[in-house]
């Protein structure tokens, strides 16, 4: 069977999508009406911006969005068993399976990184990649510092937790990682705690966005971060969708669970490569490949 699997936040790079507009007619006129629908022309930024303005939350997420959306729409015979995303990637995933129209996916996307953003600004918070240290060690130390806000937010792959909180919080995290032996404990460029409870104006804000959105009966079952088990009911799959801010993403455990129903080959659809690593550490035998 065949798993299609969308990629975050941090995917991004200067030039992203620009072979796809310019060789792709469809994919063009599908970045115009973006570019209309946000009332700037993203693909400049995309095409020819620097790292920095690609940086920006409010670019970063629908950029990203945009990449991978696009070239679904545009790949002939487009016909998963399955899908994922990895955080910001299940919008992307919930258009591939017909679950969100293409419009609808984009202003939520948009409305997620506008919010983010200000929930960033109200909390200064971050996020620290745990290299090295059992997932259970991760969550046992997270659990130890109840003066400041850390939770695990990425569960990646084995081995390869993303914590996130208060900037004390994560600094103290940090420290503690290390001495249980943590081969890394490195804090990330990210604007704040994304996939932790310093979230919660944000998920408040979208979840008002996403019940007024139409959602459609999927193609394929999405395996969302929040479940990480095959979902096709439409109230369950909004439900998720709005506790996915707060709560972390269970990735390896997704990823698992679509090897359990049958998922061989895994497509990574848009920008960069960071997926198809995640899931051979996962699961060693699935045959990766990009679109």
């Amino acid at each position: 069977m065949k798993a299609f699997v969308f990629p975050g936040q941090g995917a991004q790079f200067p030039g992203m999508g620009k072979a796809l507009y310019e060789e792709n007619p469809e994919a063009k006129a599908l970045f115009e009406k973006a570019n209309e629908i946000l009332g700037f022309r993203i693909t400049d930024i995309m095409f020819d911006g620097t790292d920095e303005e690609l940086k920006q939350t409010r670019v970063t997420q629908p950029a990203i969005f945009l990449h991978s959306v696009i070239l679904a729409k545009t790949t002939p015979d487009f016909n998963p068993d399955m899908v994922a995303g990895h955080s910001l990637g299940e919008f992307s995933a919930l258009v591939a399976n017909g679950t969100l129209a293409f419009e609808d996916g984009l202003k939520l996307v948009y409305q997620r990184a506008m919010a983010m953003q200000e929930a960033c600004e109200i909390n200064p918070s971050t996020m620290a990649a745990i290299l090295g240290l059992a997932d259970e060690k991760v969550e046992e130390i997270c659990g130890q510092i109840t003066n400041e806000v850390v939770v695990p937010a990425n569960y990646n792959c084995p081995g390869q937790l993303v914590i996130s909180g208060s900037n004390k919080g994560i600094e103290i995290a940090c420290e503690k990682m290390k001495e249980a032996g943590a081969k890394r404990a490195l804090p990330l460029p990210v604007g704040g705690a994304f996939h932790s409870p310093l979230m919660e104006p944000a998920r408040e804000k979208l979840q008002k966005a996403i019940e007024e959105t139409t959602f459609s009966e999927p193609i394929c079952p999405v395996y969302q971060n929040v479940s990480t088990t095959a979902v096709s009911n439409v109230s369950e799959i909004k439900a998720n969708l709005i506790a996915q801010l707060t709560a972390p993403v269970k990735w390896t455990q997704s990823v698992q669970n679509m090897v359990k129903d049958g998922a061989v080959d895994f497509v990574e659809c848009g920008p960069g490569k960071v997926l198809q690593g995640l899931v051979k550490k996962i699961h060693p035998e699935a045959q990766v490949s990009g679109l």
